[in-house]
């Protein structure tokens, strides 16, 4: 059944608003995955903050100009999905995890902000440290130091004594 004019304009609508609020935008080719790999897809990519739609390439290449991602729009051939996602480096692994599991998606490419990225380059991206994980290594580093400090606090008296002594004779 036919799309009407609305239906088109409705699609393109809420396709260019994820493009405009997306940092990263993915294209991947999806022929052949079932409905239950779908529904896996879209839950990993969900768990991560991404968004995961299928549209019609003439729309898609419509909805992407006057955004960031424009240059993607030679990436709509076939039958393709637009992953989108403010954090570059989730929505990467989960496709990346996904497509080494299932051979049916293939990722063709995609743009993070203007750059435009091919498929070697998502991989890449996927290796990289989430922004959750960078996280967890900064409050780690910042609570190292307020650790060591409450030892030295703990320890006993002539343990102090020589701390304090040597901080002394440095300066």
């Amino acid at each position: 059944m036919p799309m009407t004019r609305a239906q088109k304009q409705s699609s393109i609508e809420s396709v260019n608003a994820t493009l405009k609020a997306a940092e990263i935008a993915l294209v991947v080719h999806n022929n052949g995955l079932t409905v239950s790999q779908m529904s896996a897809l879209r839950a990993d990519l969900r768990a991560v903050g991404a968004e995961f739609k299928i549209s019609k390439n003439r729309l898609s290449k419509l909805a992407a100009k006057d955004t960031k991602f424009e240059g993607i729009s030679d990436l709509f051939t076939g039958p393709t999905a637009l992953a989108t996602s403010a954090d570059p480096v989730s929505v990467s692994k989960s496709l990346v995890d996904f497509a080494k599991t299932n051979d049916k998606l293939v990722i063709i490419g995609g743009a993070f902000g203007s750059q435009k990225l091919a498929a070697k380059d998502v991989e890449t991206l996927a290796k990289l440290p989430s922004l959750n994980e960078l996280r967890a290594k900064i409050v780690g580093m910042l609570q190292t130091p307020a650790t060591r400090i409450a030892c030295v606090l703990q320890a006993p008296g002539s343990q102090v004594a020589r701390v304090i002594s040597a901080h002394a004779t440095k300066g």
